[in-house]
């Protein structure tokens, strides 16, 4: 088996789910309770933040937990908007968000708030330029992923953060649920940065699991109301076995990383390259500074998508459309429409996805029953 899907979910670590399990036998208590088994839980999951902090060079308490990368872009983007809409409605987001942002944006002007999109160039790219114009007196939040989850187009994060000085007034928010771990912290880390958004199944942590950063000093409106958990931002009892998980994977994550890194870099140009010496073909991630190391969207040209995968997994391959949150809809790729391609072209997008487990030699053998794949279609057509 062949598991080139890693952008959608990553299989868990192995000593990640050995910590989640020690954790749910001897961890047990609820942490908000008085007694000696509920404060062990606490202090299991005060640790575990202050790892996580740690490794990310944020402070402890800068580190929120919540239940993944949707529960934490909704929050963030809700609870910006709620906390300073006597200020103004008008948020500045991206036509190629992930649906988590661009539904709770829909959400928003359901609610009497104004929502400009940024387009992007050709290559997914959005520009500082056109969200400065943009920016209006009543702008309240600005929200623009890292890294594309369709193509992996990393955006210009310091270029808005640049901007984004001379508005010290408007939150920015980053998504950056598929930039974690690929070494691209001096890329999406900027200080003007107010929230960031990371969810642990995308790096060998449990399902149900994330966190987001929220700077010093700034406030979000609570959207889960209860028992006052999380500093009385997030209720609900925490998940301190798949927290404590996290922060194992975290660490694991951070270990060399940049070898990682450079080992998917040359897994996908491997790739790309081949796919450029094919007929009918387009290839939409590039190899460079401004795209990810460990995604590759491409196309069969009159095959569509979800017609690659099938016969893929048939083989034992398993890759995705543009998008596993949109794929058993059969929908376009967002991206790839924001960019104007063709219709068409876009239906026939599927996306190749590693991680840092993926090797040589399945690269070899996704190539040749590429080409295999590749010629009976052309055959086909």
């Amino acid at each position: 088996m062949i598991y080139f899907d890693n952008s959608a979910t990553t299989k868990v670590n192995d000593s990640v789910l050995k910590t989640y399990n020690a954790a749910s036998e001897q961890y047990f208590g609820n942490p908000s309770s008085l007694h000696k088994l509920g404060l062990k839980a606490y202090e299991l999951l005060e640790t575990s933040r202050k790892q996580i902090a740690s490794q990310l060079g944020f402070k402890q308490d800068e580190v929120v937990f919540t239940s993944g990368g949707t529960e934490g872009n909704n929050w963030i983007i809700k609870g910006t908007a709620f906390k300073k809409r006597e200020f103004g409605k008008h948020i500045i987001t991206t036509e190629i968000e992930h649906p988590s942002v661009l539904n709770t944006m829909h959400q928003l002007e359901e609610l009497g708030f104004e929502v400009t999109y940024l387009p992007v160039d050709k290559t997914g790219h959005i520009s500082a330029d056109d969200l400065k114009k943009a920016i209006r007196k009543d702008t309240i939040l600005v929200s623009t992923m890292a890294v594309n989850n369709e193509i992996g187009a990393i955006q210009p994060i310091h270029e808005i953060a640049k901007v984004l000085k001379d508005y010290p007034s408007i939150s920015y928010h980053v998504d950056s649920v598929q930039a974690i771990g690929k070494n691209l912290q001096d890329k999406f880390m900027d200080p003007r940065v107010d929230y960031y958004t990371f969810s642990g199944h995308k790096f060998h942590a449990p399902r149900g699991i994330g966190f987001i950063y929220m700077k010093e000093g700034k406030q979000l409106e609570p959207l889960m109301a209860g028992g006052g958990q999380e500093s009385n931002l997030r209720s609900g009892t925490e998940n301190t076995p798949a927290i404590a998980g996290m922060a194992k994977a975290i660490r694991l994550l951070k270990e060399n990383e940049a070898q990682k890194a450079d080992k998917m870099e040359h897994l996908k140009e491997k790739l790309v390259n081949h796919l450029k010496t094919l007929d009918n073909v387009h290839v939409f991630s590039q190899i460079g500074d401004d795209f990810a190391p460990h995604i590759i969207c491409f196309t069969l040209d009159g095959v569509r998508g979800e017609t690659i995968v099938h016969t893929f997994e048939e083989r034992d391959i398993y890759i995705s459309t543009t998008s596993a949150c949109s794929s058993k809809k059969g929908l376009e790729s967002g991206t790839l429409k924001a960019m104007n391609v063709q219709e068409k072209v876009a239906t026939s997008a599927v996306r190749v996805s590693l991680d840092e487990s993926n090797t040589e030699s399945e690269m070899d053998e996704f190539i040749k029953n590429l080409d295999e794949i590749h010629d009976h279609f052309q055959i086909l057509n």
